[in-house]
């Protein structure tokens, strides 16, 4: 029997009425692997494919050509100050890695929640997800974090100026370690990253994972450093390994006047409260090869006097990121 249509119906009734008449023709269906449903979404250069990191299998043999012992660390706490706050969660991460800066392998994790003297802020059960519930009999086992610092050359944290002075305050194993930050010795913009929060280098680099718990956040930190980009050689650990094989000096324009203090700020001068033997006055830290012409700079712009003689302190990852 041979179908006729009316090619002029005018009206969405109708043109449906039609299409609904129209003889069906089923497609064979196709069952795409994840591999492949993702290699078709990035084809079309309309989705970017954010993968869930998985943390690194823990292993008892580590393989050999990686003598040296880093840490990861990551701390939550009650708030900003170490005088005053206290650490609530505490996540770290032992891996090897070599003289160049790779990666070899994680040789142990150890993580605990810590209960704190007052209630956790609510800002910070928002931030963290850690609630007082969670944390209620809760201890941090120093003996097990001793044993993870045993014989580390290197101990690494996303920001140390915040998460040393806490665990040195915490506890005296931390201290007469040597420290890096991998927020402030590695030039991330150099190597395609927009920004510097760890959250914003998971994502460029193609991951998600659940933020803000410590040992999450290490297992991440260790994923980022221990990866290279299609134009880097050397992954972004080994540019950190090298900084903090430098030293450092600290300089501090004591004396200088107060009507400069806008200039000191705005060239990345930070104020010192006097407190932790420092001196009260405006400080920063420059490698050795920008240490004459700091002092010229405050000679010749801030003292306008050329003997002047402001003091210095050298500085190497022992010493940096202490309170």
């Amino acid at each position: 029997m041979t179908q006729q249509f009316d090619l002029f119906v005018s009206g969405e009734a109708s043109v449906e009425k039609v299409a609904a008449s129209l003889p069906s023709k089923r497609q064979p269906s196709t069952v795409l692997s994840e591999d492949d449903m993702v290699g078709h979404l990035q084809a079309t250069g309309r989705y970017r494919i954010l993968k869930k990191l998985e943390p690194r299998i823990v292993t008892t043999n580590p393989r050999p050509g990686f003598p040296l012992k880093g840490v990861i660390l990551d701390t939550e706490t009650t708030g900003l100050s170490h005088r005053t706050d206290e650490i609530i969660e505490i996540g770290a991460v032992a891996f090897t890695f070599d003289d160049y800066g790779n990666v070899g392998d994680v040789t142990g994790v150890y993580g605990a929640l810590q209960q704190p003297s007052i209630p956790i802020p609510e800002d910070v059960t928002r931030l963290t997800g850690i609630t007082n519930e969670m944390v209620a009999g809760q201890m941090i086992d120093t003996y097990q974090l001793r044993a993870i610092l045993e014989g580390v050359d290197l101990i690494v944290a996303h920001n140390a100026g915040f998460d040393r002075p806490f665990c040195e305050a915490f506890s005296p194993i931390f201290t007469d370690k040597a420290w890096a930050c991998s927020i402030s010795e590695i030039d991330w913009t150099s190597r395609g990253f927009e920004g510097t929060k760890l959250g914003y280098l998971i994502g460029q680099a193609g991951y998600f994972h659940d933020g803000h718990r410590a040992v999450d956040d290490c297992f991440a930190l260790l994923e980022i450093l221990a990866g290279t980009t299609v134009d880097q050689t050397s992954p972004p650990f080994a540019e950190l390994y090298e900084a903090s094989q430098r030293s450092r000096v600290r300089i501090f324009a004591e004396n200088s006047p107060f009507d400069m203090k806008d200039h000191l700020k705005k060239r990345g001068y930070r104020w010192s409260d006097g407190s932790e033997g420092r001196p009260k006055c405006w400080w920063i830290e420059v490698t050795d090869a920008g240490l004459e012409d700091e002092l010229h700079y405050l000679r010749s712009e801030i003292y306008r006097w050329d003997d002047a003689d402001p003091p210095i302190k050298r500085l190497t990852a022992f010493d940096r990121f202490k309170a």
